[in-house]
């Protein structure tokens, strides 16, 4: 709540807050005690008056003051000492003659944060709406009743004994806490709970924000990241987290097993140092600008990893963007799939290859696969001749086996067709 927020809630509340210069003329007040800016004037000049403001009694602290027949506890603070003091801020509550309440309760009943007065056995004295709302019920029903017929056995205990612990120690504490919420579930609440007056005996007062809703967010957010972890370090999955700059931020152990190094040695390495120059590679980095602008959210696409010997392996890599508490993407996940076998580098294909090596896939012969490309016979023995030089194979079966291998061909595809082919029906 910032410093309007709080003048806002003091205009509803039986309080006069006021700001003074050094030479204690009044520059700015507030607050729902008087009706009328004049009459809020007068009643801080009779205090002035009567009482010296902050010069009268330097550090004596709060004290009473009686205005047209109304009564006020004033807290009006000394800023420094002699002549040159700087200005000056002062609140003035006023006090209440129900029986039940007081300036503490004159304060607090409209307050949005839970707040109540028990005494040293846990019988409540006086307790707000918010405070008799976490309950469910209303603050008529809860004042003159006594901890255990709110709140379970054992958080009488506790509570009892937080209370004996403050008045004891006789200075706030602070802490959280569980309750019974109406519903019958667990709430959660965080607050102060300090000694006051309350008349001639003392009591402990508290107050409270419901932090129940907050609470069970941070859990379901601590088990979303648990599962990613588990996914990430235990599913064998290639995860890793980069930045916007395209750096590892996070990586499983399963990336650093592929790529044979340390995991402590992945991580800030720049993701380009681990891809091989293919086409894969500009495809990727067309996408990545996508995801870091937020054109897009996730993306499907392949890339060729490059390991320490300098050894390759193609892989599918799913791509999703993680966006943090401020605006834009703060990051990628980046899970591999399909991973392929490690290999030397892929040699050099041309479009014409890899229509051959589909077409040999499919079980075409090779004046089929001239007819299909309109390539004369001599021209399609040729290109196969070269097939099997590039790829090591001395066979029609071994070349698809290797360009299956190699990942030149989809081995989620059928027809055959290139991994990288932008449609269904297209080789290439």
């Amino acid at each position: 709540m910032d410093e309007a927020d709080f003048k806002t809630l003091l205009a509803s509340l039986p309080v006069s807050w006021w700001e003074a210069d050094s030479g204690l003329s009044v520059v700015d007040s507030g607050g729902g005690a008087f009706d009328d800016e004049r009459t809020a004037r007068r009643f801080l000049e009779t205090l002035r008056t009567d009482h010296g403001g902050p010069s009268g009694a330097p550090g004596a602290g709060p004290y009473q003051a009686r205005f047209e027949g109304r009564t006020f506890d004033v807290n009006w603070p000394v800023l420094g000492d002699g002549p040159a003091r700087r200005g000056s801020r002062g609140v003035a509550i006023e006090v209440s003659d129900r029986s039940d309440g007081g300036p503490y309760a004159s304060f607090a009943d409209l307050a949005p944060a839970a707040a109540f007065v028990r005494d040293a056995t846990g019988h409540y004295l006086w307790a707000n709406y918010a405070y008799a709302h976490l309950y469910g019920t209303t603050r008529d029903a809860l004042v003159g009743r006594h901890l255990s017929d709110v709140d379970a056995p054992g958080d009488v205990v506790r509570f009892l004994a937080l209370d004996q612990e403050v008045l004891t120690r006789g200075r706030p504490v602070r802490h959280a806490l569980t309750y019974r919420r109406a519903d019958g579930c667990s709430g959660h609440a965080a607050g102060y709970r300090f000694p006051v007056r309350w008349g001639a005996a003392r009591c402990v007062a508290g107050i409270y924000v419901d932090v129940t809703d907050y609470t069970r967010v941070l859990d379901q957010r601590r088990r979303a990241e648990a599962d990613l972890y588990a996914l990430r370090d235990r599913s064998g999955l290639l995860c890793v987290r980069l930045t916007p700059d395209g750096r590892v931020s996070e990586a499983g152990a399963a990336v650093a097993d592929a790529l044979r190094v340390s995991l402590s040695d992945l991580i800030g390495l720049s993701a380009n140092t681990l891809l091989a120059e293919t086409p894969e590679r500009a495809e990727l980095h067309r996408i990545w600008d996508d995801l870091i602008s937020g054109r897009r959210r996730s993306a499907h696409t392949y890339a060729v990893l490059v390991d320490r010997d300098g050894w390759q392996r193609r892989a599918r890599i799913h791509l999703s963007t993680v966006c943090g508490p401020t605006p834009g993407v703060s990051g990628v996940w980046a899970v591999g799939t399909h991973l392929g076998l490690r290999h030397h580098a892929q040699p050099s294909l041309t479009a014409a290859h890899v229509r051959i090596l589909a077409l040999l896939a499919a079980g075409r012969s090779n004046a089929d696969i001239a007819g299909t490309l309109h390539l004369s016979r001599q021209t399609v023995d040729y290109h196969i001749s070269r097939l099997r030089v590039l790829l090591g194979a001395a066979t029609r079966p071994a070349l698809v086996a290797r360009a299956y291998v190699l990942g030149i061909l989809s081995a989620q595809a059928w027809p055959p067709r290139s991994a990288t082919a932008a449609h269904p029906y297209s080789p290439v």
